[in-house]
């Protein structure tokens, strides 16, 4: 401690380090909060209702009058909820219903606090990925982390994958509605190729996964979808997934966390027909770490430390991309695989939307 201390501290700089690290603990609480409400259906119960007491609220959603007040006073001092001191009364304003009631939302994102709680409930194994260097692979990890991911990308792909991201390729809708082959590796619970699938009717789609649990639930996905007859799920690796001519692979997502992504690509440039192309999605990053300071780099970081990271040493570790690769990093991976031309289609603050050929 003597040793820490040994230079003078200065004083406001650590008032607002403590007050940082104090608003992360709030925010921390308060995502459980948020899960909560979420489950027990207290924001739905909430949604287009006006202002409600605490007891209508809790009679809505089936749940016990001191814990709903509690935890109502919890939203309104997070900003998620609004109070109206004159008639003790709470209400759910558009906005916020948007965020947390609407299931179909972009914008909705109780689902996603999932992840961070898988994330703590592994804490001792990346504790001792740490220690050892060993990898942790995708299956090894709490439940709760492929259902948390599917949630949060699901709602993101349902807005922009058929209206902004694939028509930001070179003639690929053409190609899709007309009637192509499209691979979706690393297809996870299969909400990516399903809706693909009911998007253009005339083509079909093979999602490949090597997480068996994912497989099921995205075959689920497809059935409840009325697709399942042109979308066959197969268990595969992103290097051995079977056909050829594919006239787009896509990898949504999903190339980071592979271990070998350089043979993933290769293996897409020989199973693509001769005009046919790649989407990569991969989450939004610059290409140098000083340009990264954002609460969007912050999440993508900490979770490629304990999730993407493992697992792509888990599955041999010959290249750790991590989820902040940026642009340059993962065109060089595709310029090694064979392919020619490699440039960015579309952005948004979360994803990086690019495009290869060979």
């Amino acid at each position: 401690m003597e040793h820490i201390q040994s230079k003078a501290i200065d004083p406001t700089k650590l008032d607002a380090l403590v007050a940082r690290a104090f608003e992360d603990l709030s925010a921390g609480y308060g995502g459980v909060m948020i899960s909560l409400g979420n489950r027990l259906g207290l924001y739905k119960a909430m949604a287009g209702a006006g202002p409600l007491s605490a007891r209508e609220i809790a009679t809505r959603a089936d749940c016990a009058e001191r814990y709903v007040r509690e935890w109502l006073n919890a939203q309104v001092t997070g900003g998620y909820v609004a109070y109206h001191p004159v008639s003790d009364t709470y209400e759910l304003t558009p906005e916020q219903a948007v965020v947390l009631a609407d299931e179909d939302s972009p914008a909705f994102v109780p689902n996603a606090w999932a992840v961070p709680a898988s994330m703590w409930a592994d804490e001792e194994k990346a504790i001792e990925a740490f220690r050892t260097g060993k990898g942790i692979s995708w299956g090894d990890h709490d439940g709760r982390l492929a259902c948390g991911v599917a949630a949060f990308y699901r709602n993101a792909y349902k807005a922009s994958l058929v209206p902004e991201w694939l028509p930001a390729l070179d003639g690929v809708v053409d190609k899709l509605e007309a009637g192509a082959l499209v691979a979706d590796v690393g297809c996870g619970h299969g909400h990516s190729t399903v809706l693909m699938a009911k998007a253009f009717p005339a083509s079909r789609f093979n999602g490949f996964d090597s997480h068996q649990a994912s497989l099921e639930e995205a075959r689920k996905v497809a059935a409840e979808a009325g697709v399942a007859e042109r979308v066959n799920f197969a268990a595969a690796r992103a290097d051995d997934y079977g056909g050829n001519g594919y006239d787009l692979i896509c990898f949504f997502d999903a190339l980071h966390d592979m271990g070998d992504p350089v043979a993933a690509a290769a293996h897409a440039a020989k199973a693509l027909a001769p005009d046919g192309a790649v989407m990569l999605v991969e989450p939004f990053a610059n290409d140098r770490v000083e340009d990264n300071v954002s609460p969007v780099a912050r999440l993508y970081y900490a979770a490629s430390t304990t999730i993407c990271c493992a697992h792509a040493i888990s599955d041999g570790g010959r290249l750790v991309l991590g989820a902040q690769a940026g642009e340059a990093r993962l065109e060089d991976v595709f310029r090694k695989a064979g392919f020619t031309r490699f440039r960015r289609a579309f952005e948004t603050p979360f994803n990086l939307i690019l495009e290869a050929r060979l």
